[in-house]
């Protein structure tokens, strides 16, 4: 049984006010809110959805289907900022919001909702949140992972969670990554994005400038993507690939987008890029030491799942952001030669994708 049919005869389908997702920030979780919107949609279609989000993740609305707008507001993370959720409270209220579904346990993300005067705030227990949140969810506890809890709210309370959710979707428009290649300098040829990046850095696979080498020896382009974090990264690749391999990271998530959504292949380690290249359709390798790829790989599916497989580590997974034993050899016993015969292979499979 899909969700469809699991959803028919519990929503009110004429209803026509606007929802509110307030969701995760962080840019993977932020991706997999896509399967919040769609669950939505499916549930009231004629219900316009929008989603509360940060600077940084904006671009991302913009490939979103079903999603009318982002409502653009940067809230400190470390504390209250009154003033600042006054203001957001005052914008909510303008755009008469009937709905808000807030995703995070945490009690500052309840707070301009409420204030807002929103008439239904859902929400799972947590925080001593009484008060903000009027429609409590329980058992978030008994949910096995992120994506569950999360689409969970999109649900009619009790809903059983349906063998599959809607995955997350991007859709770029074919003719701006036309124009982004052309504003880049960069042919029309096969191309691999490197994310070399995330949040820890036992997260992080050390072998990507060999990986580039070989991936240029090949006759392949090579594009890092990432923010400015990644800069020092992006800099030992393009010294060990050379003139073959191209930084364009930086602070505009878009570009990292569109270098993506243009490329052949992309190979990341568990990161918000994984998932952007998943929800993109591009055929992504998710490299996996320390993370569970049944917790945290995307719901899309991947065209392969990297881990390392010489020996059997009972640490692993840790889920920690920092080795503290076995020096780190989920990642180091994943070779660089193994990667690049994968995504060759994947490429080979997909077909080498080129815009003219």
């Amino acid at each position: 049984m899909n969700i469809d049919s699991q959803l028919s005869g519990h929503a009110d389908r004429d209803d026509t006010s606007p929802i509110l997702i307030i969701p995760y920030m962080w840019i993977g979780d932020f991706v997999r809110n896509h399967t919040v919107v769609r669950v939505l949609k499916q549930r009231w279609p004629n219900r316009p959805v929008d989603l509360l989000t940060t600077s940084l993740c904006a671009p991302l609305v913009d490939y979103m289907p079903g999603v009318r707008a982002g409502v653009v507001w940067d809230l400190p993370r470390g504390r209250l900022a009154v003033g600042r959720q006054l203001s957001l409270a005052k914008l909510l209220r303008e755009r008469n919001y009937g709905t808000a579904l807030v995703l995070p346990r945490t009690w500052k993300a309840a707070i301009a909702p409420a204030l807002a005067g929103i008439p239904e705030r859902v929400g799972f227990v947590g925080e001593f949140r009484f008060g903000l949140i009027n429609h409590w969810r329980w058992g978030e506890k008994k949910l096995p992972r992120f994506i569950d809890k999360n689409a969970a709210l999109a649900q009619p309370d009790g809903a059983p969670l349906p063998p599959e959710w809607p995955v997350p979707q991007l859709r770029v428009p074919a003719e701006e990554i036309v124009r982004w290649r052309q504003a880049n300098g960069l042919s029309a040829g096969a191309a691999v994005a490197l994310a070399p990046g995330s949040v820890g850095v036992s997260k992080r696979w050390t072998y990507y400038p060999e990986a580039a080498r070989l991936l240029v020896e090949r006759g392949l382009e090579v594009w890092v993507v990432g923010g400015p974090a990644e800069k020092g990264l992006a800099q030992e690749i393009v010294a060990a690939g050379g003139a073959g391999v191209q930084d364009l990271t930086g602070s505009d998530l878009r570009n990292g987008v569109l270098a993506i959504a243009a490329a052949g292949v992309a190979i990341s380690n568990d990161s918000g890029l994984m998932h952007i290249a998943a929800a993109l359709g591009t055929p992504t390798m998710g490299i996996f030491g320390p993370t569970s790829p049944y917790l945290w790989a995307p719901l899309n599916g991947l065209a392969a799942t990297v881990v390392q497989d010489r020996s059997v580590l009972s640490c692993q997974p840790c889920q920690s952001t920092i080795c503290k034993m076995n020096d780190h050899r989920c990642m180091r016993d994943i070779a660089a030669s193994e990667v690049v015969a994968i995504a060759q292979r994947v490429l080979g499979e997909t077909g080498a994708r080129a815009t003219t």
